[in-house]
């Protein structure tokens, strides 16, 4: 078998004769720029024309395509996003404009807040209101995807991390949890939904702030989805009233109003919240699966934050009140006691 530093390195070796003896760039030098949680890996490659990003997605896990159909569709509505220069789908390499190495994350504070959230939820409103949102534009956010999603949570937190086995009363009780999350998602206006709209995947450019990345599993699907992924950020919180506030913000905006319709603030709230919950099951389990499938400890020091959005969350809802004790009782402190990579 080959040793996957062995075939990273000969991946980056191909990647290289791509760029020289393929595209005829004049590459000075090529370092990593950024990994994510999949099998791609992005470098930034100095040129003679300048600073370029290349993926290197191994076509035998990752298909480009959905990147470069998504790319165009939010380039054409005037969201900030890597253009696709060159491609080589039978190797899975694409070459791509750079947007530069400043990071949402890395940059945000008290004082930063105000103007970086207000860029990236006008280009929210972009997308949501000039991207398709018709069926068959994208895949849908259905039913048995959001239930998929949140099965990460007992299959990889609790059962994998934490060895915990419920037992038939508690199973049942996150299924009926888990079918009224995915209900009040199903009950909400339809809009393009980037899915992992956060601080690691905006960029401080500027022109056009933000540079939008990360978009290749945009589906159609609940138009609170990506507002709750920007401002209930798994990498970094704020106070319940500031992101409430936001929130409320946004619904007012004109061309969002007339997106949802008449829709109460009291509503609006509960779908912000509920969705925010489904996401971070859904999170808190790929962190998880990250670490024990995939070998990337690194996002486990996010899963304290992202638990306790949920127990908060729910604590404000009757209905969700045997989740927040299962969380605030056995989870948390649970995965407290376990012991780091």
């Amino acid at each position: 078998m080959t040793h996957p530093a062995t075939a990273a390195d000969a991946r980056l070796a191909g990647l290289r004769r791509w760029l020289t003896d393929d595209l005829k760039l004049d590459v000075r030098a090529i370092a990593p720029a950024s990994s994510d949680a999949s099998f791609r890996r992005y470098f930034r490659a100095e040129c003679a024309q300048g600073s370029l990003i290349v993926m290197d997605a191994p076509p035998e896990h990752e298909d480009c395509r959905p990147f470069i159909k998504v790319s165009a569709m939010l380039d054409a509505i005037g969201v900030n996003v890597p253009r696709v220069l060159e491609q080589d789908l039978a190797q899975g390499y694409l070459l791509l404009t750079d947007l530069g190495n400043r990071r949402y994350l890395d940059e945000l504070d008290a004082d930063s807040v105000g103007s970086l959230y207000g860029d990236a939820l006008a280009a929210l409103a972009r997308l949501q209101t000039h991207g398709p949102r018709e069926d068959g534009a994208l895949p849908p956010y259905d039913h048995a995807m959001l239930m998929r999603e949140m099965a990460l949570f007992p299959d990889w937190l609790l059962g994998r991390h934490l060895g915990m086995s419920l037992d038939a009363e508690r199973q049942s009780m996150l299924a009926e949890c888990f079918e009224r999350l995915a209900r009040s998602a199903l009950e909400q206006p339809r809009v393009m939904v980037h899915r992992d709209y956060h601080s690691r995947n905006l960029m401080i450019v500027d022109a056009g702030n933000p540079g939008v990345l990360d978009f290749q599993d945009a589906v159609i699907g609940p138009v609170t989805y990506d507002v709750v992924s920007l401002l209930r950020d798994c990498y970094i919180a704020w106070p319940r009233q500031r992101v409430e506030a936001w929130a409320l913000d946004y619904l007012r905006r004109p061309s969002v109003r007339e997106l949802v319709g008449n829709v109460d603030d009291a509503t609006w709230l509960r779908w912000f919240d509920w969705m925010g919950i489904q996401r971070h099951l859904k999170a808190s389990g790929i962190f998880a699966r990250l670490w024990h499938r995939d070998g990337k400890p690194g996002y486990l020091p996010d899963v304290p934050r992202t638990l306790g959005y949920i127990a908060e969350v729910a604590s404000r809802y009757p209905e969700l009140a045997d989740l927040c004790r299962l969380l605030r009782e056995e989870v948390i402190p649970g995965f407290e006691r376990t012991p780091r990579p």
